[in-house]
């Protein structure tokens, strides 16, 4: 079940016969028509996808308007978007012995993905940053699995700092791990240092990303050092 700051919109049409995504932080460009024939090009998560059905299925999270905030509010059967990708997806290798997924809203459709697909019983930890309780959402359940929630409506710090305070100081598992962050980009890039730095996370095993970038609009970025 979503929580009420998403919206879920299944796509259907031939092109998509051929569409494939094969890792679960995939994207895809969304190409959102504005005003005066202007278009916003927005990049979103597949959350799942049937080439035989020629179907695919994207979660919008509806939070401050926007060109796919706005569309997606609005959003009727029989609406139509020209989707383009993905161009090309870093397909990982589930050998770890464990993760640790963090991000925020914009996270959860691409977290939900990894949790379907991760292989059976590997131990996954995952922290999430939402407004409220309100907003907090089922997710795929799985042996293994543990959630953490983190609300913004407990105090007046930063999401950078709520997510480092979800992650914690205590040590990460023992064995070969895998950390995977995605939020707002000042956000993961704290995460990362955090979990770098003060958790010894080897920086090989730790793939960030800014999913997007708080008072700006446009293209995700990767965050390294």
């Amino acid at each position: 079940m979503l929580s009420p700051a998403m919206k879920r919109i299944r796509f259907t049409g031939d092109d998509l016969a051929s569409f494939e995504s094969a890792a679960p932080d995939d994207h895809v460009k969304l190409f959102i028509p504005l005003a005066a024939g202007a278009v916003a090009r927005r990049d979103y998560t597949p959350r799942a996808f049937s080439s035989g059905e020629r179907s695919l299925i994207i979660d919008f999270v509806l939070h401050e308007d926007g060109p796919a905030t706005t569309w997606a509010r609005q959003a009727e059967v029989g609406a139509e978007l020209e989707i383009g990708g993905p161009r090309g997806s870093a397909v990982l290798s589930d050998d770890f012995d464990w993760y640790l997924l963090v991000g925020d809203e914009a996270a959860l459709p691409s977290i939900a993905r990894r949790l379907e697909e991760l292989r059976p019983g590997v131990p996954v930890r995952v922290v999430l940053l939402c407004d409220d309780e309100a907003q907090q959402m089922a997710l795929p359940d799985r042996a293994g699995l543990v959630i953490d929630w983190v609300c913004r409506a407990r105090g007046e710090l930063a999401d950078g700092e709520l997510l480092v305070h979800g992650v914690g100081e205590r040590a990460l598992p023992e064995g070969e791990g895998y950390v995977w962050i995605a939020a707002e980009a000042e956000a993961a890039r704290a995460v990362r240092t955090h979990v770098v730095e003060v958790l010894g996370q080897p920086k090989a095993w730790v793939k960030a990303a800014g999913y997007w970038i708080k008072g700006a609009e446009g293209e995700q970025v990767k965050i390294e050092d």
